[in-house]
């Protein structure tokens, strides 16, 4: 299984081409925008004869942006198992929430 830590947190580091990629921060952290911040939302396990063969792990992912045509939208949209969800617009900030299996 991909390590979240490593691999997950490069890729969207990679995608924003900034470290401003957030996994569940608490209220304390001050964010620089645009960022992304992502959660664990859910846990797909296949089973066969009950023993578990496959687990993929499931990602809230929301890119945070002042510009509400965002660059990075299309290649958030691009990766594998990726798809969106919806967008909604917040304290002046645009939100496109993604779902994220990795």
């Amino acid at each position: 299984m991909a390590s979240r830590v490593e691999e997950l947190q490069e890729l969207l580091e990679n995608i924003l081409e900034s470290n401003h990629v957030y996994f569940q921060p608490p209220p304390s952290v001050k964010i620089n925008y645009p960022a992304i911040i992502y959660s664990l939302d859910d846990i797909d396990n296949k089973r066969a004869n009950n023993i578990l063969y496959r687990t993929k792990r499931k990602y809230l992912v929301t890119l945070i942006d002042l510009d509400p045509d965002s660059e990075f939208i299309d290649k958030l949209n691009e990766l594998p198992m990726c798809s969106f969800n919806r967008s909604y617009k917040s304290d002046n900030l645009n939100h496109f929430v993604f779902s994220l299996y990795f």
